[in-house]
Formats: C-alpha cells, structure tokens, sequence
C-alpha cells in the first residue's frame, strides 16, 4: 500500500514520536534510523516502509510539529474579543505555557533550523515556512490591536511578531544552557512591557 494511503497510522505516529524524542535531546544527525526503530520497538522494515529516508522523516516530523503548534498559538488568545486583550492574552499564556516542563525539551523548530538550515535547503524552507506561520497568527492580533488603539503609532506588526518569536526561541536555547527555563517566562514578561509601551497613550483595556 502506498505511504500516502497510511498518513494516520498507528505505527507510524510511534516512529514520529520517537524520533522527536530522540531529536529534542541528541539532535537530528546523531539520532540514528536504529536508535528510532529501537525507541519506537518497530524494525527497519517499518521505517522504510513510511519513510524513504531519515531526512523524509525529518521534513514530515517538522511539518507535524509545525502543524500542532499551529493549533497551540490559535488557543493562546483565549476568548477575548477585544483586540488588545487578545494580545496580552497570547503573550500571558505564552509565559505560563513556559513554566511546563516539556518547555525543557525546547523546539524541534529552532533546533532544526540551527543544525540543518546550512545544509538542508528543504528543512531550512520548512523552517522559515514554520516561523513565518506563528509570526503571522501574532502579527495579525497585533495589527487588529494597532488599528483600533494605536493606528498612528510607528511600529510594523510583522517586525514585532518575529522579535516575539525571537524572545522565545532564544529564551529557550538560553534556558537550556543555564538548565533553568525560567528565563523563558522572564524574558517574555520583559516583552509584554515593551508592548504595552508601544501602546502607550492608548487607552488600555
């Protein structure tokens, strides 16, 4: 049966799964296809069978990493209807998200974007193709905000949405190397000020 046919199965979420766990922790390239079949208790066969090679694997588990946060970032905003709380919103659960201890893992996507963006142009793409999904959801929040509180104010809702996507990805990779995350909730705390300066003389919700 062809791999398409076979998108939802089973056994081959237990290799994806695997495969992250492996990754988040070693890497991409110092994650084997055997240390995955052994994690997953799966054979080569099995891999083989879904993936026609580790860097096939590599682009579909990025893209389901991708796809799951995008789903993640859509729930950020809670129920507000107003603009401006939406956005307050996103960055106040963005900083309690940061407090779980999966945040310790870190992200599959600042970590393939930092091992494999020189050498693997399709990864890179993928990358750049998952940055610009989570700016965008932000900076479309932030735009809506802008026009109903701040219309003359000077600031590019895109350009502060990829600092905010900055201030997390390099939080995370900061946390990891003091092996404390909390900086991940302090430093985004630090963001929420700067935007709320960015719309000061606004009338704040």
């Amino acid at each position: 049966m062809p791999r398409v046919a076979q998108e939802d199965s089973p056994t081959k979420h237990r290799l994806l799964d695997a495969a992250q766990a492996l990754m988040l922790e070693k890497g991409f390239a110092a994650t084997t296809v055997d240390e995955i079949c052994a994690a997953a208790k799966l054979t080569k066969g099995s891999f083989f069978h879904y993936f026609e090679s580790k860097d096939q694997l590599g682009k579909e588990l990025l893209e389901r990493f991708c796809a799951s946060g995008q789903q993640l970032h859509l729930g950020l905003c809670g129920k507000e209807s107003d603009p401006l709380k939406r956005v307050y919103a996103y960055v106040d659960n963005a900083i309690a998200m940061a407090t779980d201890p999966v945040m310790s893992k870190g992200c599959l996507l600042g970590l393939f974007a930092q091992e494999l963006a020189d050498t693997n142009s399709t990864i890179r793409q993928t990358c750049c193709e998952g940055f610009e999904q989570w700016a965008g959801h932000f900076s479309g929040e932030l735009a809506k905000a802008k026009a109903r509180y701040a219309p003359r104010a000077a600031f590019d809702p895109n350009e502060v949405a990829e600092h905010l996507v900055a201030v997390m990805e390099g939080s995370m990779i900061l946390g990891k190397a003091k092996g404390n995350m909390k900086v991940v909730a302090q430093n985004l705390r630090h963001f929420k000020t700067y935007l709320q300066q960015l719309f000061e003389g606004a009338k704040t919700p």
